[in-house]
């Protein structure tokens, strides 16, 4: 029986990826490293900062990241004021709230930027559990995060589905035991296939995501 449906939040909930591109660029321009497409795809996607730092600035010493990465959040937080749910969000959380079916988050974002993204989505208040970076000891690809939240909710894997479109976070609720669909706002299906989605969605109204809701709920 389906209880419950939990959430990565950047380019899940919300296509915030274009943002993000932007503040990195900002951030590590005058460091001379050109944040495009193929860089961010491969080198930030789902990664934590303390992850992506230490790849994009090998030479500089960890609190030098960590001021980096703080700078680049409070570019991200300034850029983000105008974002809006994925199509279909909030059509699926009403009917998983009219089911009684439980939301929870897994990001991560630390809690400072979920705070902010939820607040201008207008969704803070829509999960009863919420995972970021700050609250793990250890964040995605890891499945500590969405193990953290299946404790927390009080349920197993199998009573849950979960959302990501990044590969290390698919990794993570795959390696937590979680049917788990990708949603395709930054990589190819081809991709978020081989890092282990069970199915991949354009968006929260495609019936390829329904046709599962609707089964689980019946069984």
């Amino acid at each position: 029986m389906l209880k419950a449906l939990i959430f990565d939040m950047d380019g899940t909930l919300v296509h915030s990826d274009p943002v993000h591109l932007k503040a990195f660029a900002e951030t590590l321009g005058p460091e001379g490293i050109v944040i495009d497409e193929h860089l961010y795809r491969t080198s930030i996607i789902g990664h934590t900062n303390e992850s992506i730092f230490a790849t994009l600035l090998p030479h500089l010493p960890v609190e030098q990241h960590e001021a980096y990465a703080e700078r680049k959040e409070a570019a991200f937080r300034r850029l983000a004021l105008e974002l809006k749910p994925l199509e279909g969000l909030l059509d699926l959380f009403a009917w998983a709230e009219a089911r009684g079916i439980r939301l929870a988050l897994v990001t991560n974002a630390p809690l400072l930027n979920a705070t902010h993204i939820l607040d201008i989505l207008g969704i803070t208040d829509r999960f009863e559990v919420k995972i970021t970076i700050d609250q793990v000891a250890r964040g995605k690809p890891d499945p500590l995060p969405y193990l953290t939240a299946l404790e927390r909710l009080g349920i197993r894997a199998e009573e849950a589905i979960a959302f990501e479109d990044s590969p290390s976070g698919m990794r993570a609720a795959k390696a937590a035991g979680l049917v788990s669909f990708g949603v395709l706002t930054g990589l190819s299906a081809t991709e978020l296939t081989k890092h282990g989605a069970d199915g991949t969605i354009g968006t929260f109204r495609d019936r390829a995501l329904w046709e599962v809701l609707e089964r689980r709920i019946a069984a």
